[in-house]
């Protein structure tokens, strides 16, 4: 069984589809440390043709919180502003009135915390792009906190049965490959491969959100992406 284990992204880039789409369990890692000004709660998209920040706005956030432990903004106005933005940028998208309905469902979806509402964004996002991946919050299963960084990875790895683990590729420092062979765990990395489609840009912008990749893109083009990566 094939494992990835990663912190829940809003709407990320493409590896990390890439990555989820690879594997037979994928668990968002909900219980960790929050990292400020990382991509949890934020991306890029494009807005007049140009690179933009998008973020959901959070409340209390702190790096001595877990990922689950810190509450969206209280303040509704968010979500219609960024609505109005993707429309405002979006509208003449090819896939437009195919992707905008699910992006609603997304953004309006009420939550306790920003990782309740990401994992719902995924199970929107999986059911669209026809993605059959097991999606597991590990904040829900393992009680192992108590652990840190390869040994806890490695204790999922266990009680899950993988016999493979998939890491993003910029984890190659992090992690031992002989501590997973004597754990019966084949440990490899992927490597996405720069993927480019007609944007609405005058010149291309690489690694947007995967928001931008569905307003100008079919299912079928966006799961022919899913196959441009290495695993070294």
């Amino acid at each position: 069984m094939t494992l990835a284990i990663m912190q829940p992204y809003f709407l990320p880039y493409i590896g990390y589809l890439q990555l989820m789409n690879t594997v037979d369990k994928f668990v968002f890692y909900d219980d960790v440390a929050f990292i400020n000004r990382g991509w949890v709660n934020r991306n890029r998209m494009l807005v007049g043709g140009k690179e933009h920040l998008f973020t959901v706005p959070l409340q209390g956030a702190s790096q001595n919180k877990t990922i689950r432990e810190i509450a969206l903004s209280s303040d509704p106005k968010w979500r219609g502003k960024l609505l109005k933005t993707v429309e405002q940028s979006y509208r003449k998208a090819s896939h437009y009135e195919d992707v905008m309905p699910m992006l609603e469902r997304i953004v309006n979806f009420e939550a306790d915390n920003i990782a309740d509402y990401i994992f719902h964004s995924f199970t929107e996002l999986t059911a669209y792009l026809d993605i059959t991946t097991a999606l597991i919050p590990s904040s829900t299963i393992y009680e192992n906190g108590h652990l840190k960084a390869q040994e806890r990875i490695l204790d999922i790895c266990g009680q899950e049965g993988a016999t493979h683990y998939i890491n993003p590729i910029g984890g190659q420092e992090l992690y031992d490959r002989q501590r997973f062979a004597d754990a019966g765990v084949q440990l490899s990395f992927i490597q996405s491969k720069r993927v480019e489609y007609t944007q609405q840009a005058p010149e291309f912008v690489p690694w947007l959100s995967i928001l931008d990749i569905l307003m100008v893109n079919n299912v079928n083009d966006v799961r022919a992406m899913f196959g441009a990566f290495e695993l070294v």
